[in-house]
């Protein structure tokens, strides 16, 4: 460490606040470097007290707008109420983001709260033993919130809470309007997916075998949660990757195919093509029956200071900052329209539901998902690079 320098620890300290590096890393290397340059006694030295203060707290989350949604309208805006920051970090796809909890060291430590997608995730990280408990009471805004999306956590962790749910989302499919007519996507429907007229002009999310076999099972007249037919199921998805244009990675690769008309069908997250539709690109939403629908939830991982994580979480959940994100990141909230005021552009948005009861949404089984999870990853991995 003899040769650090004040620019190369300001670039550990930038990637530090910006959540590249865990806490523990930063004072890993802050230590190092104090003894090689006397830190403590440097500029440096507020930097020390920072990483060691325990009012912060590590949120990580999907990047893109989304994020910039919670760091504008809750982040920032808590951080100014209480003096608490909040380290913003992003997972890009939940497998790898799992597998860097799972290395950290206590498992989890370095994690504090992640905002998980789905039911399944839920599961997933309860029982590998990273859920915590909450105090409800230190959370009294969580009464606001629809207890359709409240019961299934319960179910899964006896009636304790590990999380607060905060958003709802579908997966549907974005279309091209000025190549294909709202006639014939509806006619379609999943299988617009499988339409030979759009090879070369068709997309899909390449980070989860999940979304690739539901839409499998929809062309295949299965049900997502019960398929019976895992060979047509593998055949349907040889035969879409064959049309394939390109298998998008993140969000705003989504958008900029889309955009940029480089496809001009795709499965896409409700929300992002609800930023298209305001940006005013000709994309229009198919929610054909069956369509996958899905909860996120902020998971307090264990181990995390849990009256810190209870004061953000209530924060987040106060009607005016739950509508705010939810306006920015195009995501229906949590909260009960029963209960609450919301406003007409979330009423318009893709998954909301005005009696806040979730009748008719068609969401991933747990048990069932999880439990052919590593086998049918791997399937989807090989067909995917070609086998």
């Amino acid at each position: 460490m003899a040769n650090v320098t004040k620019d190369k620890l300001n670039r550990v300290y930038e990637a530090y606040r910006n959540g590249k590096i865990s806490r523990r890393q930063f004072i890993k290397y802050l230590g190092l470097a104090g003894a090689s340059i006397g830190l403590m006694g440097s500029p440096f030295a507020g930097a020390v007290r920072e990483a060691w203060a325990a009012k912060s707290i590590r949120f990580d989350g999907w990047g893109g707008n989304v994020s910039e949604a919670f760091r504008k309208y809750a982040f920032e805006p808590f951080t100014k109420a209480t003096g608490i920051e909040v380290i913003d970090g992003e997972f890009g796809d939940m497998n790898s983001y799992l597998t860097r909890v799972k290395a950290s060291y206590p498992p989890g430590g370095e994690f504090n709260i992640a905002h998980l997608s789905a039911v399944f995730d839920y599961a997933r990280y309860a029982e590998l033993g990273f859920a915590s408990v909450l105090d409800e009471s230190k959370i009294p805004n969580l009464e606001n919130v629809m207890a359709a999306m409240i019961k299934p956590l319960r179910d899964i962790t006896k009636g304790t809470l590990s999380a607060v749910p905060y958003d709802l989302g579908q997966t549907g499919i974005a279309y091209n309007t000025k190549h294909i007519s709202k006639e014939k996507a509806e006619k379609l429907g999943a299988s617009l997916l499988w339409d030979k007229e759009l090879k070369g002009k068709l997309g899909s999310w390449e980070g989860d075998f999940r979304t690739n076999m539901w839409y499998a099972a929809l062309h295949t007249g299965q049900s997502p949660n019960d398929m019976t037919d895992l060979k047509a199921i593998w055949a349907a998805l040889r035969e879409q990757r064959d049309l394939m244009k390109k298998y998008w990675a993140s969000g705003a690769e989504l958008m900029s195919l889309l955009a940029n008309e480089e496809i001009y069908a795709t499965v896409a997250w409700s929300g992002r093509v609800a930023a298209l539709q305001q940006e005013g690109h000709p994309i229009g939403y198919l929610s054909p029956k069956g369509t996958y629908s899905w909860m996120e939830y902020l998971f307090v991982l264990k181990g995390t200071d849990l009256d810190v994580a209870q004061q953000l979480l209530n924060f987040m959940l106060e009607p005016a900052a739950a509508i705010a994100v939810a306006e920015g990141q195009n995501y229906p909230p949590s909260l009960d329209p029963s209960k609450v005021q919301l406003t007409d552009k979330i009423k318009k948005m893709p998954a909301f539901d005005p009696t806040g009861k979730l009748d008719g949404y068609l969401f991933a089984d747990p048990a069932y998902w999880n439990a052919h999870q590593v086998e049918w990853t791997e399937k989807w991995d090989r067909i995917k690079a070609g086998s």
